[in-house]
């Protein structure tokens, strides 16, 4: 049995989706991947920015997304908490479902956990619709396993019905 100190932390893994369509697109993502470096974690890997029509409310700006893989000591609610704050930092403003922002971090998964809180749901609700959220997390997580739906994200994007384009463009943001 190991026995871990306690000064020993464990790290948790967490996939964010990170999304601008309000101003400079790829600065607002910039900024907030230092800010989850200073303030959340290390970053482990990173995805290409992808460029995605607007899903939901689709008579707006397209969307730069991007998937991070990250390690933190920080629990779900203090994670969530965290990226509230970033995205207010951010100036996010929270006046319309699904319309333009400077910033949208949205936790994809949480180690392999089922979390379901009346402020937060993990795996996220809408994972499995969304190509825009799929494709790049299929680039670095492709064999990773949905905790509820029990697939891969491979074979989440094949099933996924939704068909708005989804582009990687040559960026890749400093991690």
């Amino acid at each position: 049995m190991i026995l871990l100190s306690r000064f020993q932390e464990i790290m948790n893994e967490v996939f964010l989706l990170l999304g601008s369509n309000e101003g400079d697109r790829l600065n607002w993502l910039q900024k907030a991947i230092e800010l989850l470096c200073k303030n959340v974690g290390k970053v482990i890997t990173s995805t290409s920015v992808y460029e995605t029509a607007a899903w939901g409310l689709q008579e707006q700006q397209s969307f730069y997304n991007l998937v991070l893989k990250m390690e933190t000591i920080q629990d779900v609610l203090q994670l969530l908490s965290s990226i509230q704050n970033i995205e207010h930092i951010c100036g996010r403003q929270r006046t319309q479902k699904w319309g333009a922002r400077t910033l949208d971090i949205d936790i994809l998964y949480f180690n392999c956990d089922i979390i379901e809180k009346e402020t937060l749901k993990v795996p996220h609700p809408f994972l499995a619709e969304r190509r825009f959220t799929l494709v790049p997390l299929v680039a670095i997580a492709a064999e990773k396993v949905h905790p509820a739906l029990h697939k891969t994200n491979e074979q989440l994007l094949i099933e996924c019905s939704d068909q708005l384009p989804v582009t990687r463009i040559d960026v890749v943001l400093k991690t």
